[in-house]
Formats: structure tokens, C-alpha cells, sequence
């Protein structure tokens, strides 16, 4: 794939379809654009009615072209394309830039017309990107395949927008700002390559180190996630996403269907998968330039340095209201900084040098401040006055900044009197800026990008106990309700399906008369609480269906009768199922846990501070499923209550890994049952004994046929593979198992590293030994199961679970190729696990639909080779001591007699 993407974005020919001699019209422009920019390649103008257009020879067709061509940009009447593209193919064109509009936005017509094109592009092996786009930009090559006014300067930074408008404004921008690409692309309604095989292309480019995305619209969210999170590690992609929508606030059934917005979606997505999400145009670049230049902070701790107190304080504010903190200088530090200032100075952070501070003190100040562990990053802030030397202070900002892993930001506030001291701080890769506040804004998104990072990194603790959900009962319900046409559940139907996720809901009954809820009442315990049971009496309280504090049975039974006669009259013809009857909890907190369906991103959790004024305090987080133990906590900690529930002034806090343990719970109904559109607890009480569900609804869709061995299509993440999940025998008929890796799999394979024998180490990483860091494990454990899969063997000794082995394949962005590698460690070689390893996974591959596994291994490996050629691998000398081994999966029959699951 990557090679067909290189006919587009790196053509050695390029055709332009519709290139004019008209010099108003986008064919003449862009031609222009590429003759006077320097592409070096084939330039060939297609125009049946010139014969030369810029003075070079036109041809009447692409198939007279005088060589083959790598990239044609096609700009006609929208009736036309359809035809060119079958004559592209038929010609052998690499890739298409459709720059015409008056597809997808033009009506049904035009949906046919992209069909068509379609079907015509992928027969050719042909790659699109647009229609209705500006074009692209390659600065190295010279090429400007876009009708832009301005060319792009070379860089590092790929742009990505779905607005060619906005692409033109920004090329004009960053021309004066001195911002360099390594590719501008446009990408227009993207019909073929959107947004996920950018993000896989331009991952893997080593001329790229930041990705920026101008974002209006997403489609194939699950591809955009699995490659934005495999490259976020690496390469920061920040995100401008703009129409934020009011679609999701509708009126819905439950409280969460109002606080989860789609927005609220997208900010869940791009923090999961490792993305920078920015609000503004100069964010975007802002960021992208600070994260090229500095190292990212440890945490949120600011220290401010200034010579005027106003700037001081705003930007204090600025930082404090937005997640930062002012960072607590440690005495040792206020001693020095008292050494080296004047008497007069602030006493405190923000260091306030005072106005007539020199170079020397600015500099010592900075690095007394970069010194102090209590602190994650400085910014500096220089009004002009005076005695102010701007560029002597710039220089010695500078040499600080090159001293320290800490990020340093300047803010030199002015225009003519600083332009010079602005240079010397650009070219010394100190990011400065006009306003304190922007540069406070970017120590935040790059903290927050810091925060991204650690999640894809961090380990997760196992959870508190093994959890086995009861699927069949809670499948059961969900198909009473659907089988009867209702839309939802009634309460002790939701409650009933949550506990067979072991999520808390306390004993409840159905009483059918008083006489029943009386005794029902007896055995919950006194206070109980009675609610109406109808498909039509939703809002119990709208129709007197609820009775609170009920002490005795007398009470119950009274209650019982008042209830079935207020709905009565009410809603005479309700439906009434019978009365609920439950103890009334009290407990200190009353919290929401909620999800809704969004239609990008599929199952949305929302956590937060519950009760009747949930809508009101708005204090929620959000998250996509599925969780581990880690990612639940991060949603609870991004509360305002989640202070409160760890305790505080004596309170004592409530049990979080349980809380966490809940909501991890709470995504598995989420991720069994796409019929569930919406779902609600609230109340869920919690203290410090423990919670409970008070109230719960769900809302459900109908029917959602299952993929056949791929149930979880309706989520963007690939949950854990327990289909992969099997026992085998050792030689020495030992059981072991045999599945995919987990997160919380890390001490085990660090513990396995230890058994490796230096030879086991040389075979697997050819001579270079790892350093084995928590980094290193991590990248290791956690995986998309969308794009590799690693299974370890599962070994118990003594009551201690072992890892004796790995075996992995990593697939490229299109999951058509894969690497393999294997290792088994040495107490448990010889045993035949590298061949029961091997086998499993070439089945895997198939089942997943990759085409071609590769790997390479050395010379004197012999048993690898051994194993490769028995399995029908070629082999293929790389270098003088390496074999590279290739397997064609479509043609190799499969390997292991018995499998676990139906190959997709």
C-alpha cells in the first residue's frame, strides 16, 4: 500500500487532466503551479483542444502520454470524471488527485458517480484522493499539484485539512511565519484515502515529525484510531476539529444522553488515541513548533519569570483556570534566587525580577527555576522598558534553555523594540510569543500530550478479583424486551442485566398486589422504597408511581394501593407489570454512571457527579470502550468529585479501585450488546462501605447482526481477543495456555527476559540486547489487536503464572503484510512450543486477512530456517549473515488441524 500511496504523494510523472491555457481558470493555475515550482519528473498537460499549454506539449487523452504516469490530477465537469478515471486505469496510472467538486454534496447523482469511480479505481489498483479538494504540496520534490497562490516551504510538519479554503489561508500564513511541510494535502470529501491512511503514511516518513489535522468530519473512525495510536507515541498529530455539534444534546431519554455529546466523543477518542486536540489556528501551529523545539513537561507545574508583575499575573491566571499549576519553588531555591536578584524581588513564583533586570539575572533566575524539582517548565516574560537589553536577554535565555530537559517558553511582549531579540529565540529553538497567554496555553497542550502519552503507556493493575459476566441471562433480557417491541428496559429489568455483570443493585422485587409488597417489603428491610413497574409510566413521579420512606408493612401495602390507583387515573390504559419494592440506601455520594451510543464513535461512558442536578453541575468525564483497571481510573480523576470521593478533612475516601473496577464492568455490557443505545444509573451511591445502583434505565436498538468470529465491529477499539484464547500440551504433557498478550502481562515478560540465554537474546534481536525499560514493555504489551497480535504461553509452577514464550506479527496500516518474530525462553525450549506458537499465529494472520507474512532470521539459526521452509516459507538472502523468509498466506494451506474460531 505504502507503494501506491509514493505514486501520489512522490510521482516521478504527474498528469494534469484539464490543464488550461485559460489564465483564469484552476486548470492553468495548477499546472502553473507545477511548472514554476521546480518539479523535476514527467509533466504531461491532457487537452484535447491545445496543443500546448506553458509551452509544454499537450496530448488529447492520458493514453498518449509519452511515459507511464505515477499521479494524473484530474480537474473537469464532475460528468466527465467518471469516464477519465476508467481511461486512467486502462493507461496505468499510480494514483489519482481529484480536484473537481459536484460529487457527495450534488444529490443522488452524484453518490452514483462516486461508486462508480470507485469500483473503476480499486479493479485498476488505483489510490484517490479528493474529490473537491485544493490538491497537494510535496516542498522537497517541487511539486505543487494545487491552485493555492502560495508554495509551501519545506519542513517537517504534515498538514492534513478537509478545507481546501482554509489550506489556501494557511499556506499564506505560514509562508510569513517562516512554517515549513513535508507534505500539504487536501484531502477534500475523501471518498478512498481519508484521514487513516494519511496518518499510516505519513507515520512511517522520516521526513515528517508532526502530523496536523484540520478535522470537519470523521468516517472509519476504528481505522483513524487504530493508526493514530499506533504513531501518537512517536510523532505528535494535533488536532484542529472544528463544527462542534449540537446533535447529541437532543432531547434524550436519560440524563447522559444530554451531557454526551458528539463532542464530548471526539475529545474521548483523541485522548485515548494519544492526540493533541486544539481549539484555535494558531494552536495548531503553535503547538506543533514548541513540541519540535523543547522537551515535553513532566507535569503541569509552571514557574514564571518576569520582569513586570502585570504579565505575571494574567498568566497565572490563565494557568490556573485552564489545569495548570504555579509551580512551589522549594526554599533552597527562594535562597538562591534571594542571592542572586535584588532585594525588592517577588519572594515568590512568578519571580519577578523587576523592570530594570539584566541579562545575567534574567538567565540565573531561569535556571534556578529549571533546577527545582517542584517545577515542570519555565516561561519567561520581558516587557520592553528602559534599561531592557531584549536581545542580550534572548541570547541568555537561550544557552539556559540548552542546559536542561525542561521545556522553556518565552513571551517577549512588543513588536518593533523585540523583532531582534524574537530571531535570536527562534534560532535558538526557544518558542516565544506576543502574549503570555498563548504561551501558557502551549505548556498545557504540551503537558496534555504528556498525559496522552503516559496513558498508552502505563501499565494497568489487575483488577481486584476475576469477573466472569453471565452473557446468556443478560442476552435473555435484552431479547424479552425486543421480542415484545419495546425500546427499553423497565428498571428491574435494567437492574436484573447489570447484575449479571456483577455491578451492585441491592435485592429488589416485583410485588402484584399489596398483600405481596407487604412481605416483599419485610424481607428488604425497613425504610423501603415503591415504584411503579409499566412500559408506560416511564417518569414514575409524572404519575404518582413512587412512594419513599415506607417504615412498616401496613405502609407498603397501603403505598402498594395508593401507587396502582394514582397511575390509573393518570394513564388509564397503562400497561402495569406490578410494583417495585427496595430498600432505601443512603450513602455520602451520589454519582452518574452513563453511556450512549454515538454514531462515529460507537458506546460512549460518561462518569461524574450524579443526582437530580446532574445536568446542571456538569461534572463529568468521558471514555470509550473497552477499559482496563488504568483507563477507568483516568476517567474518574478527570472529575471535579473525584477530590471528594478520595477523601478529605477527615471524611474518609471511598474505594477507587472498586469504583474503577465497576465502571470496567459497566463497558463490558456495553461491548456484548451493541443493542444497547443508552444507558443510565443514577444514583449510584458510593462511600466508603461500598455502592449500589439505585436507579438504572436502558435504552436499546434493535437487533445488531454479529459478524460472524468479529463481534465487536460497533466499537472504534478492538477489545481483548479471548476468541485466541486456547489450552495446549506440552511434550511432556503439561497444560499450558495459550493466548493474546494483555497490558497487565508486563512483570511477567520482564520476569521472562531474565531466563534468556544470551544466544536466545542474539537469535531474536540479532546481537543488539534491549535495554528492558518500562518504555520498552509497554510498547511490547500493549498493542492494537486491530494491527498485530502477540500470544504468550501461560505456564503455572509452583502456584506462580510464567511467561515461557511470545510470538508476534505486526501488520502494516492496510493489514495486507505482517512481521513475524518469535521467542521462546530457555527453561521451555525443546518442548514444541515454537511450532504450536508459529502455527497458531499463521492462522491468526489468515483469520485477520493478512496476504503475506515476513520475517527475518539468522543464517545460523537453524532451527528457525527449519521451521520456515517446513511451513512453506521462501527464503532470501537479506545481507551476508541474515535469510529474509516470506510466506504468501492465499496460497499456503493452514498449518494447525484444529481451530478455536471460523477464519473470517
Amino acid at each position: 500500500m505504502v507503494h501506491q500511496l509514493d505514486k501520489i504523494f512522490k510521482p516521478k510523472s504527474i498528469a494534469v487532466i484539464g490543464a488550461s491555457t485559460r489564465e483564469d481558470s484552476v486548470g492553468h493555475s495548477l499546472f502553473k503551479n507545477l511548472k514554476d515550482n521546480g518539479f523535476k519528473g514527467g509533466l504531461y498537460p491532457i487537452n484535447p483542444k491545445n496543443k500546448e499549454v506553458l509551452g509544454i506539449p499537450a496530448f488529447e487523452n492520458i493514453a498518449q502520454a509519452p511515459a507511464p504516469v505515477d499521479l494524473a490530477v484530474i480537474i473537469l465537469p464532475s460528468k466527465f470524471v467518471p469516464g477519465v478515471v476508467e481511461e486512467c486505469g486502462k493507461a496505468g496510472v499510480g494514483g489519482l488527485v481529484i480536484i473537481s467538486a459536484g460529487f457527495q454534496e450534488a444529490g443522488e447523482e452524484g453518490k452514483k458517480m462516486v461508486a462508480e469511480i470507485l469500483k473503476t479505481s480499486r479493479k485498476f489498483g488505483m489510490r484517490i484522493v479528493g474529490p473537491n479538494c485544493l490538491g497537494i504540496i510535496n516542498p522537497k520534490l517541487g511539486m505543487n499539484a494545487t491552485f493555492a497562490n502560495r508554495m509551501a516551504l519545506p519542513g517537517n510538519i504534515a498538514f492534513i485539512s478537509q478545507s481546501g479554503a482554509l489550506c489556501s489561508s494557511i499556506l499564506d500564513w505560514a509562508c510569513e511565519q517562516s512554517v515549513g511541510f513535508s507534505h500539504f494535502v487536501s484531502i477534500g470529501s475523501m471518498i478512498d484515502i481519508g484521514f487513516a491512511e494519511l496518518i499510516d503514511y505519513f507515520g512511517t516518513n522520516q521526513e515528517t515529525s508532526c502530523i496536523l489535522i484540520y478535522m470537519e468530519s470523521l468516517t472509519h473512525a476504528r481505522r483513524f484510531m487504530s493508526a493514530a495510536r499506533a504513531f501518537a507515541r512517536s510523532k505528535p498529530i494535533i488536532i484542529l476539529k472544528a463544527g462542534k455539534s449540537s446533535d447529541g444534546t437532543k432531547a434524550a431519554m436519560s440524563h447522559t444522553g444530554t451531557l454526551a455529546g458528539n463532542d464530548a466523543a471526539f475529545d474521548a477518542a483523541f485522548q485515548r488515541a494519544g492526540c493533541i486536540r486544539v481549539e484555535r489556528i494558531s494552536q495548531l501551529f503553535n503547538c506543533a513548533q514548541a513540541l519540535s523545539m523543547q522537551h515535553r513537561p513532566d507535569g503541569n507545574r509552571l514557574a514564571i519569570v518576569t520582569n513586570a508583575g502585570g504579565p505575571g499575573v494574567l498568566a497565572t491566571d490563565y494557568l490556573t483556570t485552564r489545569g495548570g499549576k504555579l509551580a512551589q519553588l522549594s526554599e533552597e531555591s527562594i535562597t538562591k534566587l534571594s542571592e542572586a536578584l535584588p532585594v525588592n524581588w517577588s519572594h515568590g513564583n512568578p519571580v519577578d525580577v523587576l523592570g530594570d533586570a539584566s541579562p545575567t539575572a534574567y538567565r540565573k533566575a531561569v535556571e534556578i527555576c529549571l533546577a527545582d524539582e517542584g517545577v515542570d517548565g519555565v516561561l519567561t516574560i520581558l516587557t520592553v522598558q528602559t534599561v531592557t537589553d531584549a536581545a542580550g536577554t534572548a541570547s541568555e535565555l537561550v544557552k539556559a534553555g540548552k542546559l536542561t530537559r525542561k521545556p522553556v517558553l518565552a513571551a517577549w511582549m512588543g513588536e518593533k523594540d523585540v523583532w531582534e531579540a524574537r530571531e535570536i529565540l527562534e534560532a535558538g529553538k526557544v518558542p516565544n510569543y506576543r502574549y503570555p497567554e498563548s504561551a501558557v496555553d502551549v505548556f498545557l497542550q504540551m503537558w496534555q500530550y504528556t498525559r496522552n502519552v503516559e496513558l498508552l503507556y502505563e501499565t494497568p493493575p489487575e483488577a481486584p478479583r476475576r469477573f466472569v459476566p453471565k452473557r446468556d441471562a443478560a442476552w435473555h433480557i435484552i431479547r424479552t424486551a425486543l421480542s415484545e417491541g419495546r425500546d427499553y428496559l423497565l428498571e428491574n429489568e435494567a437492574k436484573a442485566l447489570l447484575g449479571c455483570y456483577s455491578i451492585p443493585v441491592g435485592g429488589n422485587f416485583v410485588a402484584t398486589s399489596a398483600k405481596e409488597a407487604g412481605v416483599f417489603a419485610e424481607q428488604s428491610g425497613f425504610p423501603v422504597v415503591l415504584k411503579i413497574v409499566s412500559p408506560d409510566a416511564l417518569h414514575k413521579t409524572d404519575v404518582g408511581g413512587v412512594r419513599l420512606h415506607i417504615s412498616t408493612k401496613a405502609e407498603a401495602e397501603k403505598a402498594y394501593n395508593e401507587i396502582i390507583e394514582s397511575v390509573k387515573k393518570h394513564k388509564p390504559d397503562a400497561r402495569i407489570v406490578g410494583v417495585l419494592v427496595e430498600k432505601m440506601q443512603k450513602k455520602r455520594y451520589e454519582l452518574l454512571i452513563g453511556a450512549k451510543r454515538d454514531p462515529i464513535f460507537g458506546p460512549l461512558i460518561v462518569f461524574g457527579q450524579g443526582g437530580v442536578a446532574v445536568e446542571v453541575i456538569k461534572d463529568t468525564d468521558f471514555g470509550l470502550p473497552p477499559l482496563n483497571m488504568a483507563l477507568a481510573r483516568r476517567i474518574i480523576e478527570g472529575t471535579r468529585i473525584y477530590q471528594q470521593l478520595k477523601g478529605f478533612r477527615g471524611i474518609p475516601g471511598v474505594d477507587l479501585d472498586e469504583l474503577a473496577f465497576t465502571i470496567q464492568k459497566f463497558a463490558y455490557v456495553l461491548m456484548d450488546f451493541p443493542e444497547v443505545r443508552e444507558m443510565d444509573i443514577n444514583p449510584y451511591l458510593v462511600d466508603e462501605t461500598g455502592g449500589i445502583v439505585v436507579d438504572a434505565r436502558i435504552g436499546l436498538n434493535e437487533y445488531q447482526p454479529r459478524q460472524k468470529g468479529h463481534p465487536y465491529q460497533h466499537l472504534v477499539i478492538s477489545p481483548y481477543p479471548e476468541k485466541y484464547v486456547k489450552t495446549i500440551l506440552l511434550k511432556d504433557n503439561r497444560e499450558a495456555l495459550l493466548r493474546p498478550i494483555r497490558p497487565e502481562d508486563e512483570p511477567m515478560e520482564a520476569e521472562m527476559f531474565k531466563r534468556l540465554s544470551d544466544q536466545s537474546l542474539y537469535f531474536r534481536f540479532f546481537g543488539f540486547v534491549p535495554k528492558v525499560t518500562h518504555e520498552f514493555l509497554t510498547r511490547l504489551t500493549q498493542i492494537d489487536y486491530d494491527r498485530e497480535m502477540a500470544l504468550i504461553v501461560e505456564i503455572t509452577e509452583d502456584g506462580k503464572k510464567h511467561m515461557a514464550g511470545v510470538v508476534r506479527i505486526i501488520a502494516d496500516g492496510w493489514g495486507e503484510t505482517a512481521e513475524f518474530a518469535i521467542l521462546v525462553a530457555d527453561p521451555w525450549q525443546n518442548q514444541g512450543l515454537g511450532s504450536l506458537m508459529t502455527d497458531y499465529m499463521l492462522e491468526i494472520a489468515r483469520d485477520k486477512g493478512i496476504k503475506k507474512v515476513n520475517a527475518s532470521v539468522l543464517r545460523n539459526n537453524s532451527h528457525m530456517i527449519r521451521m520456515f521452509k517446513a511451513r512453506g516459507f521462501t527464503l532470501e538472502t537479506e545481507d551476508s549473515g541474515v535469510f529474509s523468509a516470506e510466506l504468501d498466506l492465499e496460497h499456503a494451506l493452514p498449518f494447525a488441524a484444529e481451530l478455536p474460531f471460523q477464519p473470517g
